[in-house]
């Protein structure tokens, strides 16, 4: 059973529910796009439209053939999971997203594997969705690095509920960063997406693991896509500064070897390094389907670097299964 952990789907029904619902919604203007839809929050600027490869589910279940992959873990789109609203009016909005993800899933007959969205602007609310996401039968979530809006951090106290749910259910949590990562210098060059998704979520990563989260909520298997966001290549400098402040910092090598990562590297030397230092036990396939910036055949990756038998079948599959307990 070959898995591709990281991939993004926005169900076709949920654009029409989204549609038919709108005055359930008071702080979310939707403006058609053809047959696409974008978002404003709260007053904020529109999305951009929702891509057809978020929606064509007929062309990723025939991406998945012809790359040999039986089974794809998708969460939403990151851009229209409404963090930015009203913390009630985002709990009902990410309960709309996750029941078409859930019918999603189900229509694929099991190859697709849905990652539910929660309110990360409320955390008894985002603790409360996650839960009910889990009775539906979702194994994880997947959040954005920057809950609320910009400039937002993961190891905020208002979100410990959230953790602390996300602790005892075992929840696989997939941090994702979000489109805008708050450095306009990343705005020319296609820099958004070759270092800005690094930068951000690098930050955020590195916070939690300071602070003392992927210990504290250790049941929790929080996944750090994209290869772990350069995380391999600064550990040298995360260990200097953790001596330097021991009586006030978590140890990052144990929160290393607690973490979940993906092959989005896109650089055989590059995986290497990540397989070196974390080994290959919580590595898994990532594709970020149906992005550019992805990677469109995401096993070429192993081949390139020499991975091959028992490491190769755990990074293709294994890691995958026991993650969420496929």
């Amino acid at each position: 059973m070959i898995i591709d952990c990281h991939a993004h789907l926005v169900p076709p029904s949920l654009l029409q529910a989204l549609r038919d619902r709108a005055g359930d919604f008071p702080s979310v203007r939707m403006k058609d796009e053809g047959d696409s839809l974008s978002f404003a929050f709260a007053g904020n600027k529109p999305t951009r439209p929702v891509a057809k490869g978020l929606t064509d589910v007929g062309k990723r279940l025939s991406w998945m053939d012809e790359n040999g992959i039986d089974r794809q873990v998708v969460g939403g789109w990151l851009d229209m999971m409404g963090n930015e609203l009203p913390a009630e009016e985002g709990a009902a909005w990410n309960r709309v997203t996750n029941e078409h993800l859930w019918q999603a899933g189900q229509e694929s007959g099991g190859r697709i594997v849905p990652l539910a969205t929660v309110p990360l602007q409320d955390g008894r609310l985002a603790a409360e969705v996650l839960r009910e996401a889990h009775a539906t039968g979702f194994r994880g979530a997947m959040i954005g690095t920057q809950p609320n809006g910009r400039g937002g951090v993961l190891d905020d106290p208002a979100l410990e509920p959230f953790w602390q749910a996300a602790h005892e259910l075992g929840s696989a949590i997939f941090i994702h960063p979000v489109f805008d990562a708050g450095d306009d210098r990343v705005n020319d060059y296609g820099m958004a997406n070759a270092v800005g998704r690094i930068t951000d979520s690098l930050i955020s990563v590195v916070r939690i693991i300071y602070s003392g989260h992927v210990e504290r909520y250790s049941g929790a298997k929080i996944v750090i896509g994209i290869g772990g966001a350069a995380l391999p290549y600064v550990v040298g400098r995360l260990r200097r500064n953790y001596s330097l402040h021991t009586d006030t910092l978590a140890d990052p090598d144990k929160a290393l070897s607690l973490l979940w990562y993906d092959t989005l590297l896109h650089d055989a030397g590059a995986l290497q390094m990540l397989l070196n230092t974390v080994g290959h036990e919580r590595v898994m396939l990532g594709s970020d389907m149906p992005f550019p910036i992805g990677d469109p055949k995401p096993r070429e990756i192993l081949d390139q670097a020499g991975v091959s038998g028992e490491v190769r079948d755990v990074i293709e599959s294994g890691a995958a299964q026991r993650l969420l307990g496929l």
